[in-house]
């Protein structure tokens, strides 16, 4: 009665390409916040094995030998598109173990200064790796010299004054 009447029974077969999701229910967050356009799955990859209708086994690249092979089907989309840029590259990709995308920062771009009412606020523009949306956000200064302390090591870009 409370089940969705239009809803599909999802069906997988034995090497077709599917997507793997990594970013799990509890959502991509990255200092704090949750990014709109992160990307929540990556792939594509070959079903090896049909374990039972729930469980599939896939053909994951060296690069993701940390995690286990074996996946529900809600973690699992079905590629229809066969366009390459819309995949992943998965050189240099960081997947945890519980199924989250670590991105990591190639660069500082900018810099400015968001003055409020009494306080000002360092701000840089970081140019992300293994983004499919747009790669450059606004972060505070101050969080990424804590977890990024190698980007400013050759860093000599000047601030801009902004409000």
């Amino acid at each position: 009665m409370y089940a969705d009447p239009r809803r599909r029974p999802v069906t997988f077969f034995v090497a077709e390409r599917v997507y793997l999701k990594v970013s799990s229910w509890k959502g991509v967050i990255r200092f704090g916040k949750r990014e709109k356009l992160a990307p929540r799955y990556i792939g594509p990859f070959n079903i090896r094995q049909i374990l039972n209708d729930q469980t599939m086994v896939l053909d994951l690249p060296v690069e993701l030998a940390g995690i286990h092979d074996t996946f529900n089907i809600c973690y699992l989309r079905k590629c229809k598109v066969d366009d390459e840029s819309q995949i992943l590259p998965l050189q240099d990709l960081k997947v945890e173990m519980n199924k989250k995308l670590v991105k990591q920062p190639v660069r500082i771009v900018d810099r400015k200064v968001t003055k409020l009412r009494k306080k000002q606020i360092p701000m840089v523009l970081v140019e992300w790796k293994h983004s499919l949306g747009s790669n450059l956000t606004w972060e505070t200064e101050e969080l990424m010299k804590a977890r990024y302390p190698q980007l400013f090591d050759l860093d000599q870009i000047p601030r801009t004054e902004s409000s």
